[in-house]
């Protein structure tokens, strides 16, 4: 079962390459020890070779913007299946906090599988997160990387910059996203723990 989970944020920026997919990054960045989601701001240039995602490495992909917030979530003690599931909630929560925040009258927001889009007025949709989820022979890795400046990526994209939001709103909103996300899997974990067996 999956215990308590904390979060930290880094103060300094990072170039996210993929290779901090890796199991006990976290940790060695915090020094906190067991379920943890780090939350740093970076660009991101991930190569084909770095690819988690075995369609996309097959197709030759790559991912890059200038700018985005991440979120790297080690879970022990769980299966992939439910990393997935963990990883989609967490994309469910960042889309229903962006919807909360109004980013710009006529935008509309909307999760299909484990991406965001948004839509501004008539302009065609565009992407605004990545994410990817898998295992390490320890625990589940999960990544979520959210659009700040989208330039650089290899498709229509968009991000917190093009609504006007500083850093300071940035990190506020992973905070908030953060926190009710751990409430959520705290509230998961009780749910687990306060049931009687039936036969």
């Amino acid at each position: 079962m999956l215990g308590q989970v904390q979060f930290r944020i880094l103060e300094n920026a990072i170039t996210y390459t993929g290779s901090e997919l890796r199991p006990h990054w976290g940790l060695e960045q915090t020094k906190v020890y067991g379920s943890l989601l780090t939350c740093f701001t970076g660009p991101c240039r991930v190569p084909t070779e770095h690819l988690v995602d075995m369609e996309d490495r097959l197709a030759s992909d790559h991912i890059g913007a200038a700018n985005m917030l991440h979120i790297i979530g080690e879970f022990y003690g769980t299966t992939l299946e439910a990393g997935v599931l963990y990883q989609r909630l967490l994309i469910e929560w960042a889309e229903r906090l962006l919807r909360e925040e109004g980013l710009t009258t006529g935008t509309k927001i909307w999760r299909s599988g484990d991406d965001l889009f948004v839509q501004v007025g008539d302009r065609p949709k565009q992407k605004m997160s990545v994410s990817i989820a898998t295992v390490s022979p320890v625990s589940v890795l999960v990544h979520l990387g959210l659009n700040i400046d989208s330039t650089g990526a290899p498709v229509s994209a968009i991000g917190f910059k093009d609504f006007g939001w500083d850093a300071s709103q940035v990190l506020a909103f992973a905070k908030k996203l953060l926190s009710h996300y751990i409430e959520e899997l705290e509230d998961i974990r009780v749910a687990q723990c306060k049931v009687r067996p039936v036969f």
